[in-house]
């Protein structure tokens, strides 16, 4: 195999000034992120369909394989852009091994920078685990390493490039591990769905931009118009107070995730919304869906309206079936679902991203010439105070408007808030303590229709600083000045993450009737292996600043860290508190991370868990595996600095 002769040049960054001017081009909108609002109410194209046959993962079986690692230009978005590809495919080979061979893999780059391939969820020699810097060298330009280890797992898994940002790239593919002996699950057809975003952008400017400014792709932040309409619903001063708290922790209860649509192309199997995959069944087939998260960055929410899904396995690992309507999949997780569909029918597989800023989308179909419509996304979830671990206990609820009548009182018709209505004033010093607005006669605040014409709501700010004393009151600290510039919150009662399907999910059953998946519901299929007691435990925070946009754990960066040491054979717990306001995915290689979700007869095993905003969870550890092993967040842009070297002695 050979390199690409004319790889793009990343220097272009094609997209880059329309992000950097927060304005979607045309082209991104009728072939980006932005396409699938425009697609929401458009049956699949019969066309398109056709043209996607082809575009489905590409299966490799055997035990030796011979991958390369090239650059290879593109065009998903409707511009080309370079792509890290394995074997000239985007994703890349579907591996298929089986359980019990020993497998070969002889891996060559062809890139101008070093590169790797890391067996996610593989339980290997560290030797073979593919971390450059912790398991070997990396593998040099012009260079093949050998892969070869046994194969002691069944179920489906994923690998993936651990050098740079590749990963953002395309360095990715899917593994499925045929079982040894019978397989427990019963079913007569396979899909393999790989979800991953894609940028025309090189993440090496993402990650800039994301150092620059940490919203940079966020484009849903609050507007006057939402300090209008929580003043309506809230009051004038439970309104104050709530946004004062947010800005005392410097947070934002839009920020959901860092990288979002307006640069991210959400795929499914390498294709784009705007040319769905699509996937074939027959009549009375059972069919199993093996989900892979493979993003960089991105969260989804998946579901397959008119279709219920029975879980049957969690990162590989076969578990109790759940039957649900819907799933979150974090960063790096997978989840293998069996569905029954009915023939003469098609179901559109909907994977929406967590922010709801796109969504990746496939046709499940037993007819070609049969499409299914893409469903609406649900609304935008917004934060609120307890997702963050903040005590409300001294909002004063009982004066709280909420109903028409909430702004009677106020005369409306005479607040002239022209273009220069605010002018002259220095709102960076407006008191807004519990008695900064006593002495205002809100009666005779003018709140005509034409208040608000002339400004630029889009880039106000709409947070309120200095709420006097009531930072005191809240369970999340501001910790600027206490603990160094790593960390900027810290949650000091957080809740238990297993039985909360999440923000934007919560109301689902009550409101749309959906039953999401919880890790209080995920059972191991077989008993819990090592039934000893933790004989210690390890606590870790998991800490940022989203301001200066750097994470850590335990407010340290993994530049400035010491090894997590364990001693081999002994049994430990973790637990993973989370003081910020992101979902982080944690990734233990080499070992099980045995999530303690409330039976421990039937312990389920994980390789990545994800760690909800101002929550803890905890999982069992058997140090079974000699050597150094990588422990990080799986969202791309947090690795840096949220990673710890673990060494087994």
């Amino acid at each position: 195999m050979t390199q690409s002769k004319s790889p793009l040049d990343r220097s272009n960054k094609q997209a880059q000034p329309a992000f950097a001017n927060k304005v979607l081009s045309r082209r991104q909108f009728v072939f980006g992120a932005s396409a699938i609002l425009a697609l929401t109410t458009i049956p699949f194209s019969k066309n398109a369909l056709a043209n996607t046959m082809a575009q489905s993962l590409t299966p490799l079986s055997g035990k030796v394989f011979e991958l390369t690692i090239d650059y290879k230009t593109v065009n998903i978005t409707g511009e080309p852009a370079r792509a890290t590809v394995i074997n000239q495919l985007l994703p890349g080979p579907l591996l298929r091994w089986k359980e019990g061979d020993t497998v070969t893999l002889r891996v060559k780059n062809n890139l101008d920078h070093d590169t790797s391939l890391h067996w996610h969820g593989m339980i290997l020699p560290t030797g073979m685990d593919g971390v450059p810097g912790l398991s070997f060298k990396g593998i040099k330009p012009g260079e093949t390493f050998e892969y070869q280890f046994p194969v002691k797992q069944s179920g489906t898994y994923w690998y993936h490039s651990h050098s740079g940002f590749q990963e953002q790239t395309g360095a990715y593919g899917a593994i499925v591990i045929d079982p040894e002996e019978a397989d427990p699950v019963v079913f007569d057809r396979e899909h393999v769905v790989m979800l991953s975003d894609w940028s025309n952008e090189a993440p090496e400017s993402i990650y800039a931009n994301l150092k620059k400014q940490s919203d940079y792709y966020n484009y849903h932040e609050r507007t006057m118009s939402d300090l209008f309409s929580d003043i309506k619903t809230q009051g004038l001063v439970n309104t104050w107070k709530a946004r004062s708290m947010w800005n005392q922790q410097r947070m934002s209860d839009r920020d959901i995730s860092d990288v979002t649509g307006a640069t991210y192309t959400y795929l499914m199997n390498g294709n784009s919304p705007a040319q769905p995959w699509q996937a074939l069944f027959k009549a009375g087939e059972k069919v199993r869906l093996r989900v892979i998260n493979s993003s960089a960055m991105t969260i989804f929410d998946v579901r397959i309206p008119g279709l219920k899904m029975t879980v049957v396995a969690s990162d590989g690992q076969n578990i109790q079936p759940v039957i649900v309507d819907e799933f979150r999949i974090g960063v790096a997780e997978v989840y293998d679902v069996i569905v029954e569909p009915e023939v003469d029918n098609a179901y559109c597989f909907f994977a929406q991203s967590i922010d709801r800023s796109g969504y990746a989308i496939g046709n499940l179909t037993s007819d070609y010439a049969l499409s299914a419509k893409v469903p609406t996304m649900d609304p935008m979830p917004i934060l609120t105070h307890g997702d963050m671990g903040m005590n409300m206990e001294h909002m004063d609820h009982s004066k709280m408007p909420m109903g028409e009548g909430a702004m009677q009182g106020m005369d409306h018709s005479k607040m002239p808030m022209g273009e220069g209505a605010m002018q002259g004033m220095d709102h960076s010093k407006m008191p807004m303590g519990e008695g900064a607005m006593q002495g205002m006669d809100h009666s005779k605040m003018p709140m005509s229709e034409d208040a608000m014409q002339g400004m630029d709501h889009s880039k106000m700010p709409m947070g309120v600083l200095g709420v006097a004393g009531y930072g005191s009151n809240s369970d999340i600290k501001h910790l600027d000045s206490e603990s160094g510039p790593q960390v900027d919150m810290r949650v000091d009662t957080p809740k238990s993450g297993l039985n909360d399907p999440g923000i934007g999910l919560r109301d689902h059953q009550e409101k749309y009737h959906r039953k999401v998946l919880t890790y209080a519901d995920i059972k191991g299929l077989h008993a819990t292996r090592d039934t000893r007691q933790p004989s210690r435990e390890i606590q870790l925070h998991l800490t940022g600043n989203m301001d200066r946009y750097m994470w850590s754990i335990n407010g340290i960066k993994f530049a400035d860290s010491e090894p997590l040491e364990l001693t081999y054979g002994e049994r430990l717990r973790i637990t993973l508190i989370n003081d910020t306001m992101m979902i982080h995915p944690m990734h233990l290689h080499g070992m099980w991370s045995e999530l303690e979700t409330g039976d421990p007869d039937y312990i389920p095993r994980k390789h990545t868990v994800m760690v909800q905003p101002g929550s803890k969870i905890s999982y069992l550890v058997t140090a079974d595996a000699l050597g150094q092993w990588a422990y990080h967040c799986h969202l791309l842009y947090h690795m840096p600095g949220m990673f710890r070297k673990v060494v087994v002695k």
